[in-house]
């Protein structure tokens, strides 16, 4: 297995973690992904299910599919009528032509792109949509940029160069500013359910949530608070099948 499989599959030592740090997805970025009339929508790598709530909450018919059971079962506590299905973007258990958009959030970059196309495309109804979406903070404010120095900014992964090829077509992109409110502690959980700081020596992720800890600390902007507003650009990129 590789590095990046390895931290692909990290997430479930800290599903709790993940669900509580983790932020959602704006109105507006879900607006733009779905296409019109939609019913049938997958949520592929679906995680704890912070996209999945938000597409039940619209009244779809919303399958998730996630390859870490320990995920499955946070998102399945929170959404028992939803089903909840174990597999990858490479191996997708769903029928062909069985849905009418596919949903990926934070996720893409951990597929093998060129499997993951066909299987998608494989259980797309024609003309169906493919929509991909990233959280990605907004590192122009002081603490936030201050957070990317201990954390490690947010990468090319979230820029408008990502494409997705045949037979895919009309490839768009978008993106929405907004601002998640959190706890401080809720920060140390979005730290804590890090793929890198997961996989990290325990000593250097003890030394990362301590950096974290002493920022909440000691910044102008975050001392003696108890909510912070922590202000995201979600990157949307939306694809039809030919």
């Amino acid at each position: 297995m590789t590095r990046s499989q390895q931290r692909s599959l990290s997430f479930g030592a800290e599903a709790a973690a993940y669900e509580r740090g983790r932020p959602s997805y704006p109105p507006e970025a879900i607006n733009w992904l779905l296409p019109p009339g939609a019913r049938d929508v997958l949520d592929l790598g679906a995680g704890t299910g912070k996209l999945t709530t938000r597409l039940v909450e619209r009244g779809l018919d919303v399958l998730a599919v996630d390859p870490i059971p320990e995920m499955l079962e946070l998102l399945s506590n929170s959404l028992p009528d939803t089903p909840a299905l174990l597999g990858t973007a490479e191996e997708i258990p769903l029928p062909d032509d069985s849905v009418d958009a596919v949903l990926v959030a934070q996720a893409w970059h951990w597929f093998d792109t060129e499997r993951a196309v066909t299987e998608i495309a494989r259980v797309l109804r024609p003309g169906g949509r493919l929509g991909l979406v990233w959280n990605a903070r907004d590192e122009r404010l002081g603490w936030v940029k201050d957070l990317g120095r201990i954390i490690g900014h947010e990468n090319a992964q979230f820029n408008d160069t990502t494409t997705v090829p045949a037979p895919f077509t009309d490839v768009e992109h978008n993106s929405v500013e907004w601002t998640s409110y959190l706890t401080p502690q809720a920060l140390i959980d979005l730290v804590a359910s890090r793929s890198y700081c997961i996989t990290s020596p325990e000593n250097v992720r003890t030394h990362t949530l301590d950096r974290v800890r002493d920022l909440l600390a000691t910044h102008p902007a975050l001392a003696n608070t108890e909510g912070l507003a922590l202000p995201y650009v979600t990157v949307c990129i939306r694809a039809t099948l030919a």
